[in-house]
């Protein structure tokens, strides 16, 4: 049998396989509260060993998205309880991603009361989706004050133990995709002249201290952080310190003990692609579980856990459109095609209604 469909371990869960579904937004939380057409989606797909839930709000502030859900009201623990239950008794273990918009957001898409936040000022380039009114030009963003950065991490810290709540087994830290974390480390979007700007020991503050504070709040075992290095999505542009900056991350990532780092490469729709040596750094200093992503066949995930490049590989665009992506992969069965106009509808088509083998 190969590596790819046996057991394994992530810190102190046991894995049914190496198969991680990787976060994908689906927008078919209405009002940002998990449903039940979420649990059926997320238990359908439990044939992985561990999923990672779609980007999930710590704050009203950072929904950005139409329907996209949070984890700071007692009803969206209680939606989100649903799913994981309905996950665990297929067998998968699940984290939350925790992804704070930042400064892609529009707002008529956000909470009543809810404002739009960003390290800077700066407006990220491109448009977004309104339920409301259609696509819409990002906001500017109002720049964050010591007090509000300090409030987004106590955000954070109650967002993991309201998803240890609702019995996920960990929650992973979006720091990847231009979202608020990333908004702080790239100097592109952090023109800050604190503490929080200018140098990489500062601009990687915000991340380390929410880090801190997640760990202190539910452990370093359950703790988990995505990142894209090299990633341009949502106005990430190169620049020339990008390496050397990862690097640094990498290394005190390590020394706070994370279960797992999570690198995205987007170059499969059309980014740069992630420098093999970057990956290597990433290997040879994290002592944790690495984990990669990005246009991943079997046959090439086989390849990269068998070289010993990663603990775990995480497929997305596969598992939207099969619901039993690990069954078909190991009878070497054909694949559903992804139906891209209903990634981000709000209803069951093209969601749940994927078939299955057999």
């Amino acid at each position: 049998m190969s590596l790819l469909f046996e057991k394994t371990s992530l810190g102190p869960l046991s894995l049914q396989n190496h198969f991680v579904m990787s976060p994908l937004t689906r927008c078919r939380a209405i009002s940002n509260v998990p449903n039940e057409l979420m649990a059926q989606y997320y238990a359908q797909r439990a044939g992985a060993g561990l999923i990672i839930s779609e980007g999930t709000s710590p704050s009203p502030d950072g929904i950005g998205y139409a329907r996209i859900p949070g984890i700071y009201s007692a009803e969206q623990v209680a939606g989100w309880k649903r799913v994981t239950d309905g996950v665990h008794a297929k067998g998968a273990k699940m984290f939350l991603q925790m992804m704070h918009c930042g400064r892609i957001a529009h707002p008529l898409n956000l909470p009543a009361g809810a404002r739009i936040i960003a390290p800077s000022a700066l407006a990220a380039a491109g448009e977004m989706w309104t339920d409301a009114e259609g696509m819409k030009p990002n906001a500017t963003p109002t720049a964050m004050t010591e007090a509000d950065i300090k409030a987004a991490i106590a955000e954070f810290t109650q967002g993991a133990k309201n998803a240890v709540a609702a019995g996920f087994d960990g929650v992973e830290l979006h720091a990847a995709n231009g979202y608020l974390l990333e908004q702080f480390i790239r100097p592109t979007s952090n023109r800050r002249s604190d503490n929080y700007g200018g140098a990489i020991e500062n601009r990687a503050r915000f991340v380390l201290e929410v880090a801190d504070a997640v760990i202190a709040a539910i452990g370093r075992e359950k703790t988990g952080i995505r990142l894209s290095p090299f990633g341009v999505f949502n106005d990430m542009p190169d620049y020339p310190e990008l390496a050397a900056d990862y690097a640094y991350l990498a290394e005190q990532l390590n020394a706070r003990g994370l279960v797992y780092i999570h690198l995205v490469d987007h170059s499969p729709m059309g980014a740069p692609a992630v420098p093999d040596t970057i990956k290597a750094v990433f290997r040879k200093t994290f002592k944790g579980a690495l984990i990669l992503s990005g246009g991943y066949d079997a046959a090439r995930a086989e390849n990269d856990l068998a070289a010993g490049k990663c603990d775990l590989v995480a497929f997305g665009r596969p598992f939207l459109a099969n619901p039993d992506l690990v069954a078909r992969l190991k009878a070497g069965a054909a694949l559903n095609a992804p139906d891209a106009n209903t990634f981000y509808t709000g209803d069951a088509k093209g969601y749940t209604d994927y078939p299955a083998l057999g």
